[in-house]
């Protein structure tokens, strides 16, 4: 499996899935989670409001993650997770691991081979960059080495980044 660090737009990369840096209610907000919704188009907040009336009535945990098409999206999918809020006390670095996991597990069930991440968590929900970084690489590469790829499994793991600064974080933890 090939995880990767570049700076550029979450919204148009060709991968199978993009993570979506969700809130709980999933029906969109600001930063990468408003971003994805607006290049997704209407389809994607009608999927997300049918998870909320069917599946998940009182919103998606931190931690975990579920899946929607991608509708506009070049990615086939999104999957949702929802990172914990350093502002809100939830300070837990196995749940902050959890969303990149769990984002994994959906995907590969999904069929999928290859992901897109963003930086979960180090946006407004205040996660210092460098611990997300190095959080999510060595719950990449923890994942990665427990699980068997050889049943054609995820392919590659692509950091997507929009800042230069948070791009110098995840490459500093892939080093």
């Amino acid at each position: 499996m090939r995880i990767e660090a570049v700076r550029g737009d979450i919204t148009d990369q060709d991968v199978d899935v993009v993570v979506n840096a969700a809130n709980s209610s999933l029906l969109g907000g600001g930063g990468v989670d408003g971003a994805i919704h607006a290049a997704a188009g209407p389809g994607l907040l009608a999927a997300c409001r049918e998870l909320r009336r069917t599946r998940l009535p009182d919103g998606l945990p931190p931690g975990h993650a579920v899946a929607t098409d991608g509708f506009a999206l070049p990615a086939r999918w999104v999957v949702h997770t929802v990172g914990p809020n350093w502002h809100a006390g939830e300070r837990d670095l196995p749940m902050l691991a959890a969303c990149f996991l769990s984002s994994l597990e959906v995907a590969v069930g999904l069929g999928a081979r290859s992901i897109a991440f963003p930086a979960v968590s180090a946006g407004v929900y205040g996660w210092d960059t460098r611990v997300v970084a190095q959080t999510a690489v060595r719950a990449v590469r923890t994942w990665s080495s427990s699980t068997a790829q050889d049943d054609g499994g995820i392919e590659l793991v692509r950091f997507v980044l929009f800042s230069p600064a948070v791009l110098a974080e995840f490459e500093a933890a892939l080093a």
